[in-house]
């Protein structure tokens, strides 16, 4: 089990979520939109889809996309943990939006 960090839980106890930039390769064994609603579904994790360049061969899905998530670290482990069980090459960078006021 985790023990998480004190000083990065916020006054509700709840851990930080960060904004995540994933990036995943499609290697012909799992369809696109399969993938985007397991990880949905067994996750939890929303997401919005910011680039997608996949093509379809004989039923199978090759390519990449990219998706912006906001996820907990232990999601986001869990994610990529799913992800390198499939055998799918995955990146995955910390966003941080600036946001003026």
């Amino acid at each position: 089990m985790m023990i998480p960090d004190f000083q990065t839980l916020p006054k509700n106890g709840r851990l930080a979520k960060k904004d995540l930039i994933i990036e995943v390769e499609l290697n012909g064994k799992m369809k696109f939109d399969h993938l985007l609603h397991v990880i949905y579904q067994q996750t939890g994790i929303c997401y919005k889809v910011l680039s997608v360049n996949v093509e379809y061969m004989n039923g199978a899905n090759f390519g990449s996309f990219q998706l912006h998530i906001k996820a907990s670290e232990e999601e986001s482990q869990e994610l990529e943990f799913f992800l390198n069980k499939h055998k799918l090459m995955n990146t995955t960078v910390d966003y941080t939006c600036r946001k003026y006021s």
